[in-house]
Order: C-alpha cells, then structure tokens, then sequence
C-alpha cells in the first residue's frame, strides 16, 4: 500500500515540475454514467459532419479495450489562458489556438512524465493521449477529482475556470485513485444565454453541429446558411461560452512560452485578416492548430463574417 501511495506522489510531483496545472488519477474501466450520454448524442447527429466520434464506440468507454493490461488513467490539465488578447477590433481567435499546437506541447511532457514513471518505478507500459484517439478526456478529468463537467460541457475548477488542456497517460500500475468533486454551477445559466447560435441545447448537452468552433474547424464544406449573422466575428473556435462563466474570472495567464503568440496575431486588423497572405498565414500560424483548417478554409470563415 505504501509502494502505490509513494508511486502516485512521485507521479503526481513530476507532473508539477513539468509545468501541468493538476493531476489526478482514476481507476481505469468502462465508463457506466457516459454510456447512455454518447450513445443519444450520435442517435441525434449532435456530432454533425464528425463521423469519426461513431467509430470505436467500445474503446472510447473503456480504457482497458484501447490500452491492453490498463489499471490508471491519470489525468492533467495544462493551461493556455494567454497573458494578452487579441485586437478586440479584429476577427477573433480561441485562446487555445495563439501559441504551438498544444498536441507537440503536451505529447513532449507526457513523453518526459512516462519515462520518469519507467526509470524510478520500473516497467510500467502505457500510452499517452492528447486528443488523439477515442478517449473521453473531460469524463476522466472529472472522474479523477480534476473539476466538474460545466453546463456548457467544459471542464470547470472553482481555482482556475476552463481555459486549459487536457491529457492523458494510460498505464498497467496501480495507484490511489481520486474522487470526483461537486457540481457548482448552481442556477447559472450565462454560457447557456449567451452562446448566439443556441448550441447548448439544454444544461450540460451541446450540439456540436450548431457550435462556432465546429463550423470554423471541422466543418470542411461550406458555411450553411443557419450561421449567418450569428458568429460574432469569430474566424476560428469560439470561446463565449467560457468568457461568460463566472468561475473564470479566476483564470490566471499560463508560464508557458511555446503558448505565447507571434506578436502580429494579436495586433492585425480586420483589414489586414481580410487580405492575409499564405506567407504571412505560414509565418504567423507556424506550428499553430489553426494549420488544422489550413489558409482555405481560414479565408473561408473570414469571408462569411464579411458577409
């Protein structure tokens, strides 16, 4: 008992020294609570043009089928909330998405916590998860005493809000396992009132097909009909739904330099977005996840807001 209690601190440790906001550790197997949720969720077509939620439908419950021997998911959030915004004149970007794609960000550090885990602890196999595969992230989080599952379908903690990423190691070892936390989001309903497009459809339900950032990212055909005048200038992601969350008004600016911005981001106008260059889109989104929608569908999102 005492060799899992020293193995979870030392885990826990090394995920402070990387710079990860919190860790917290569950125990790994099927997912009986998120079940029913996933399964009316795709029945809707809450997932619109992302077919790809439908596949590994059993691995996406259960750790234990997508990594072979897994006893521990443990969970961590890293934090983006970036120390300067953008021109609030110009077309407007998610937080997530100023600095380096947060998948080459997150992937070295879990690399680095996975290789600590084998050298001090011994053989330990297991794979690491950055958005990357069939793995329910903010279910794990919450699982793991991380924060709550907000009504906006975020990831909430009373200290630091949502604006942060999360990730996963799935390992054979076992350890002390967390609990999960309350609820606070109480009566409010702010993310709900404000989204423009009606996407939280009810407390904690997003339909994804008539969410801002599904359509400037993984919608790749055109824009329907249905966004117009309703996306308030948003270019690529959205984040309303967080700005509006009074749990981040605690949100405290990242130490993370591969998150901080090329200056240009935050200083362009309008103007200068709606006559963006594929040069100046290479330099400026170098390693960014905006690459993701490429300069296409970038010009894509910027002329539907024109119109």
């Amino acid at each position: 008992m005492l060799q899992k209690t020293q193995y979870t601190t030392l885990i826990k440790n090394e995920a402070k020294r990387l710079g990860f906001l919190s860790c917290g550790i569950s125990k790994a197997g099927f997912l009986e609570e998120e079940a029913p949720r996933l399964e009316t969720w795709l029945n809707k077509n809450m997932h619109g043009e992302m077919s790809y939620m439908e596949n590994h439908f059993d691995k996406r419950l259960d750790p234990t089928k997508l990594v072979e021997g897994s006893k521990s998911v443990i969970s961590l959030l890293l934090n983006y909330y970036p120390q300067e915004l953008q021109n609030e004149e110009a077309f407007k970007i998610s937080k997530y998405a100023y600095g380096t794609d947060y998948h080459f960000v997150i992937k070295e550090k879990l690399k680095e916590l996975l290789n600590t885990i084998s050298s001090e602890i011994g053989e330990v196999h297991g794979r690491a998860f950055v958005d990357s595969a069939p793995v329910l992230d903010k279910a794990w989080a919450a699982k793991s005493g991380l924060g709550w599952i907000g009504k906006h379908s975020n990831l909430l903690t009373k200290q630091t809000g949502s604006f942060y990423f999360i990730a996963e190691l799935i390992i054979d070892l076992d350890l002390d396992y967390d609990l999960p936390v309350t609820d606070h989001c109480g009566s409010c309903t702010a993310c709900i009132d404000a989204c423009p497009t009606q996407a939280i459809v009810g407390p904690y339900v997003v339909d994804g097909s008539k969410c801002i950032s599904y359509a400037t990212i993984e919608l790749k055909n055109e824009m329907p009909a249905h966004f117009s005048n309703k996306m308030d200038d948003w270019m690529f992601g959205c984040d309303i739904c967080q700005d509006v969350c009074p749990w981040n008004r605690f949100s405290q600016s990242h130490q993370e330099p591969l998150f901080d911005p090329n200056p240009k981001l935050l200083s362009m106008s309008n103007k200068e977005w709606e006559e963006i260059t594929k040069e100046v889109f290479s330099e400026i989104f170098k390693k960014s996840p905006i690459k993701r929608t490429k300069f296409e569908g970038l010009k894509r999102n910027i002329n539907f807001l024109k119109n």
